[in-house]
């Protein structure tokens, strides 16, 4: 096993190189139990004909994209949104059924000839857009409509057509042969900030948009709005389906959301002691001897490092945990090594489990607090894990 945690089995298999787990220089645990909780929890915020979006893009924000599509829509998902159409065939090529909504811009032949064989769902943005979906599933005889979302653009200023413009755009959409509307659906640019002024009314924008289209006798399927911090702070923006990505993983999106919901960080990261040594008062350690040590002191080098996704900034400011213990990263973080301050924890031996993120008895170290240190956003430190580091399941 992996873990420190007796209750959690490894479900993984061996890599490509045949190595044992045990013999893994480092690794990301991804709990299944932690992912199905956050699924039932979030699930208990919405009504009962509100669907969940699990959003799974980037490789399920590092988690690993197949095995969490298939968790959470087990759990009671009902959607998966993606942001590319290979991210959607990954998915497909797996076996899974569900709705897939891409949430990113496509725009050439191949990609609506793929999206039309794999049964993927496209984000549309403009009449040329639309046009040309139309056009090629012409061309290619494709057997029955194709389920589009139509994306207007409340405040976002992103992908989508301007709001105050939407009738003319979805009676266009609506007229094209080959296609049909699925759904129209904004997205929340500061949904996760205390102040909700802008949140709200970008809330009345879109509420504004679909009276005009109920005004003209077109009635939409479906409508969305809600990210995370949307579904968790405020059930009328909840509509037909929420799109939640950051809290499946278990983070909230803001410390003011923390009390909303009981969530359960899914993603751990782990690495092994390769070697402990004693150094002097005096010496220098790392790349341009950044800590100088004030004493003799013990020290481990774990084999992990930035090209894992570390970030380099944290040299000299993160912390780790060993045997529920947190210990001070010292020096410059390395490309594939960290050194610690050990000498607080004695007998500390080569092979023992470091965590890097995540939970050790009563201690915890998260996403959230890098975050926080580096100024930058969970979401940015969950992508950041490379896939040189095996992603081991647990339950």
């Amino acid at each position: 096993m992996l873990s420190n945690e007796k209750n959690k089995s490894v479900i993984s298999t061996v890599n490509s190189d045949n190595y044992a787990w045990s013999s893994q220089r480092a690794w990301v645990e991804i709990d299944n139990g932690a992912l199905s909780h956050n699924i039932f929890s979030l699930k208990k915020l919405l009504s009962p004909a509100t669907q969940l979006m699990a959003v799974v893009k980037a490789d399920a924000y590092g988690h690993g994209a197949v095995s969490v599509a298939q968790t959470v829509l087990k759990s009671g998902a009902n959607w998966l949104g993606v942001a590319t159409v290979p991210e959607g065939i990954q998915l497909r090529e797996a076996g899974i059924k569900a709705p897939i909504l891409i949430l990113g811009a496509t725009y050439t032949t191949e990609q609506v000839r793929a999206i039309a064989h794999w049964q993927l769902q496209p984000t549309i943005c403009s009449a040329k857009q639309a046009l040309l979906f139309s056009e090629i599933l012409e061309a290619i005889n494709f057997h029955s409509p194709l389920q589009v979302h139509l994306k207007i653009d409340t405040g976002m200023s992103r992908l989508g057509i301007p709001w105050h413009d939407c009738a003319e755009f979805v009676q266009l959409v609506a007229r094209l042969p080959n296609i049909q509307i699925n759904s129209v659906y904004s997205h929340l640019a500061t949904a996760d900030s205390p102040d909700q002024t802008f949140m709200k009314q970008q809330h009345q924008r879109f509420e504004s948009a679909i009276a005009i289209l109920n005004d003209i006798g077109i009635q939409i399927p479906s409508l969305h709005l809600a990210n995370s911090a949307g579904t968790l702070s405020d059930k009328s923006l909840h509509y037909d389906i929420v799109r939640v990505g950051l809290a499946v993983y278990g983070l909230y999106p803001s410390v003011h959301l923390h009390h909303t919901v009981d969530l359960k960080p899914v993603l751990q990261v782990k690495a092994r002691v390769a070697h402990v040594k004693t150094i002097e008062k005096g010496c220098g350690v790392s790349y341009g001897h950044t800590f100088i040590a004030s004493q003799q002191m013990r020290l481990a080098v774990v084999g992990i490092g930035y090209a894992d996704g570390i970030p380099r900034n944290l040299s000299n400011q993160m912390q780790v945990l060993i045997r529920g213990v947190k210990v001070p990263q010292i020096g410059a973080i390395t490309m594939d090594q960290i050194m610690l301050d050990i000498s607080t924890i004695p007998d500390v031996q080569e092979g023992e489990i470091v965590t890097i993120l995540g939970h050790e008895g009563k201690e915890q170290i998260t996403a959230e607090d890098w975050a926080n240190q580096l100024n930058t956003i969970s979401w940015e430190i969950l992508c950041g894990f490379k896939h040189r580091l095996p992603r081991v399941t647990v339950i």
